[in-house]
């Protein structure tokens, strides 16, 4: 069952259990307080009536002691309720009267119904009391309240009147009830399939676009149309969304890595090994030639080195992937000065100067990892200088930043984002003279990450390139601008 359909369903039981239940308690109310003022009204005029009776019958003492005829105790009863009866028009009020002596005979009554043998109401009454109950005969409802009415005898004086109408009145207003229900319902039941519609229709954009980023779409997007938990929802999908694209990409950008870097090392394979067999069967087919031996051995052992240079960095690469590296506080001249002793064969074949400049600070480094940062960093320097000149090193103690600048070649500007990348060269033929794989920033990216080292790179074609190592950074990054 759809999730507005529940809401539909719920509200809609609820309503009308709720609805009705009030219902009936305001109809049982408003019967309860009319039967309340009919049985207050006619208890009055029971009172009234009693009243009526009893002053009239001195009336008729007087006449009898006077009057030659003389009339019983019953007839004269009988005379003053007749009398009252006929006067005020009872029979047409619904009101009827009944007189019993107290061995239940019938004195005075215009009852036009049949009773019931057993009367509760006329049990245990003395002068002081009245009682009253209600009853259900031939299909309407009658109230009797009796009461002793005390002359020269006692009788059972009886007020009996039709309420019929009071039970009418809560008919009518059950049936008014329900007519108003089945229409408040019907507005009702409209009203909140639209409310319905309208209150799950977030949800509903969620699971199209859950369906279309199933699809394959991992950048969709929900618009939020409110502030509360629907629309909070909505905005956590959407970041959600974001962190799905985000990694896609991400994954995406490092499997064509992970595919460029293996084309990359099967050229990079490729091209020495076809050097070395190509010359091996020269010379292994050619007659000897001192000239000829000479100089296909030169090229073989050339080969050689950069099929050694490509394992070693291969597995620079291999080691960096271990996890296990610890950090301890360290000068950074010690490494440098540690650098200068690998580098200075390289710098010593071009007559180039390598100048240390600022004042020393400690930083938190894995110390083979840094030495083999700044010995790649340095060696490209080199590699990209002109004989005869300079490579500076530049230490900011209070920004703790390190700049290694050269003044040499440079990089052009649309090759900066990319030099990180392995087997990534920019002028190809440069480095492979040089016996370059094309993987030493490659290497220097993963040793600034692993120590938190954050990096800016600025170079201008033909007047060298600057780097800067910026240290206790949360993550390492990249901010490359021309110079």
């Amino acid at each position: 069952m759809k999730f507005w359909l529940r809401i539909y369903i719920f509200s809609l039981v609820l309503f009308i259990c709720t609805f009705n239940f009030a219902g009936v308690l305001i109809v049982e109310k408003i019967f309860s307080e009319s039967l309340k003022r009919e049985i207050e009204m006619c208890l009055g005029e029971h009172l009234s009536m009693c009243s009526a009776v009893n002053l009239s019958m001195p009336v008729y003492n007087t006449l009898k002691r006077y009057s030659r005829y003389t009339l019983s105790d019953d007839q004269a009863i009988y005379n003053v309720v007749n009398d009252y009866s006929t006067k005020n028009k009872l029979e047409g009020h619904d009101v009827s009267i009944e007189i019993l002596d107290l061995d239940n005979n019938v004195i005075f009554s215009n009852v036009n119904f049949e009773l019931p043998n057993k009367r509760e109401e006329l049990e245990s009454l003395n002068e002081s009391t009245r009682k009253y109950i209600l009853r259900d005969i031939n299909d309407r409802s009658y109230i009797f309240i009796s009461s002793l009415l005390v002359n020269n005898s006692t009788y059972y004086f009886s007020y009996i009147k039709n309420i019929s109408a009071v039970y009418s009145e809560k008919k009518q207003l059950y049936l008014f009830f329900i007519k108003l229900d089945v229409i408040v319902s019907i507005a009702f039941m409209v009203f909140m399939y639209f409310i319905s519609i309208y209150i799950t229709k977030p949800i509903k954009n969620l699971t199209k676009a859950t369906q279309r980023i199933s699809g394959g779409k991992f950048s969709e997007k929900v618009k939020i149309y409110s502030h509360d938990e629907l629309g909070l929802l909505s905005e956590n999908f959407n970041i959600m969304s974001n962190v799905i694209n985000e990694k896609i990409n991400e994954l995406e950008n490092i499997n064509e890595e992970k595919q460029r870097f293996i084309n990359n090392l099967s050229h990079e394979l490729k091209t020495p090994l076809t050097s070395i067999i190509g010359y091996a069967d020269l010379l292994r087919t050619t007659k000897y030639d001192e000239k000829i031996y000479s100089e296909g051995l030169e090229y073989i052992v050339q080969e050689g080195k950069r099929l050694q240079q490509l394992f070693y960095k291969l597995m620079d690469l291999i080691f960096l992937k271990k996890e296990n590296y610890t950090l301890k506080n360290d000068f950074i001249k010690n490494t440098i000065n540690e650098v200068q002793k690998i580098v200075f064969p390289s710098l010593n074949i071009r007559n180039i100067k390598l100048i240390v400049n600022g004042e020393d600070f400690v930083i938190m480094q894995d110390n083979d990892l840094m030495v083999i940062l700044l010995s790649n960093l340095i060696d490209n320097a080199i590699k990209a200088s002109y004989d005869n000149s300079e490579i500076h090193i530049v230490l900011n103690r209070d920004a703790k930043i390190i700049q290694i600048r050269d003044f040499g070649i440079g990089i052009p500007k649309e090759h900066l984002d990319k030099i990180f990348e392995p087997f990534y060269m920019v002028d190809k033929s440069r480095s492979r003279e040089n016996n370059g794989a094309g993987l030493g920033l490659s290497i220097c990216k993963k040793i600034m990450d692993i120590n938190n080292i954050n990096f800016d790179i600025k170079s201008k074609v033909n007047e060298g390139t600057t780097i800067s190592l910026m240290f206790n950074k949360k993550i390492g990054g990249v901010n490359s601008s021309e110079m």
